[in-house]
């Protein structure tokens, strides 16, 4: 069996366009796949956080990951932070990468946008990023689109490891869903939904109640029209609404665009609202009984060992290789 890495940042709520984009296509990888879900809080430090805050986030996603369906029997499920090797290996590819690809990186270029000053690690995260990949053998890592480049890099950090050093590291592969990897802001749909956004009616989040639900798809923009129809150049508010729709109802847009043929707008966002909530109130129902509950811990304690496990072997390895420590 094949192995896939996942990351997500316990920076805040998690998204529905996080949702349909990363961890809806998780539920049914861990059914293909090896897989490790990882909890990467020592990402998440590149930018001031508030520590009480940010152990609460690391509770709240881990119980998200197990609320939409991860099953700890099948993958593992743990905290960056709890297995050293993530940062020791971070720092030997750190080691091996050019200040002038770290700075190419379309993502460091928008977050240090306009700011007086950055910290280094915002800079060097992608090869911590790429650490937490390679340790773990990884053949498939499932990213939105705007996480590519990062994949070539940890491809580019891999290859000159393995040439430099002997061939340690398998070469990952990006996976990309053809659908639903870009949902957009329901606020302005020329931009991708993001809960950084200072816009809260532009993001619908995983524990949003039904009110706040169908105030969000009723505001959603749209356009003048008032046709159901896909046309994403044209038409992006609807079009995105559509692949929402399209996505958790398990319908093609096709069926979508003949069922609401006639019907305006309204009616169509009180239908996609419904839909919406029928999907995220099993969720939230998983997700507070986790909340509290020794399972919890128990997974994640489960997942911190066989993770450390994995990683320090691969660790040794790469310490080895460049002749790091005495000799083994």
């Amino acid at each position: 069996m094949k192995t896939s890495f996942s990351g997500i940042q316990p920076s805040g709520v998690i998204t529905l366009g996080n949702y349909i984009g990363a961890m809806r296509q998780f539920v049914e990888l861990q059914n293909e796949y090896n897989c490790y879900f990882c909890i990467v809080d020592q990402h998440a430090i590149t930018v001031p956080q508030d520590p009480q805050e940010l152990q609460k986030n690391i509770r709240s996603l881990a119980a998200l990951y197990l609320a939409v369906g991860i099953d700890p029997n099948k993958a593992t499920l743990f905290i960056q932070s709890e297995v050293p090797a993530h940062a020791q290996a971070g720092w030997m590819l750190q080691c091996l990468s050019y200040i002038g690809e770290l700075e190419r990186m379309t993502q460091f270029k928008d977050k240090s946008a306009g700011k007086e000053a950055v910290s280094a690690g915002l800079l060097t995260y992608p090869p911590l990023m790429a650490a937490d990949i390679l340790l773990y053998k990884t053949d498939i890592v499932p990213v939105g689109e705007d996480q590519k480049q990062h994949i070539e890099l940890t491809r580019d950090l891999a290859e000159r490891f393995n040439k430099r050093y002997g061939e340690i590291f398998t070469i990952p592969e990006p996976r990309i869903p053809k659908i639903g990897a870009r949902i957009m802001s329901l606020a302005d749909p020329t931009k991708k939904m993001s809960k950084s956004d200072p816009n809260k009616k532009s993001f619908i989040t995983l524990l949003d109640d039904a009110k706040a639900v169908e105030k969000k798809i009723k505001s959603a923009v749209t356009d003048s029209e008032g046709v159901i129809r896909y046309d994403k150049e044209n038409k992006p508010g609807i079009s995105n609404l559509l692949n929402i729709y399209s996505i958790l109802a398990n319908k093609t847009i096709e069926e979508l665009e003949q069922e609401y043929a006639g019907k305006g707008y309204g009616v169509f966002k009180a239908d996609l609202a419904q839909v919406i909530i029928d999907t995220l109130t099993p969720i939230q129902e998983k997700y507070y009984h986790l909340l509290e509950s020794s399972t919890l811990d128990e997974v994640l304690d489960k997942g911190a060992e066989k993770a450390n496990k994995v990683a320090t072997e691969m660790l040794e390895k790469m310490e080895q290789a460049m002749g790091l420590g005495r000799r083994r």
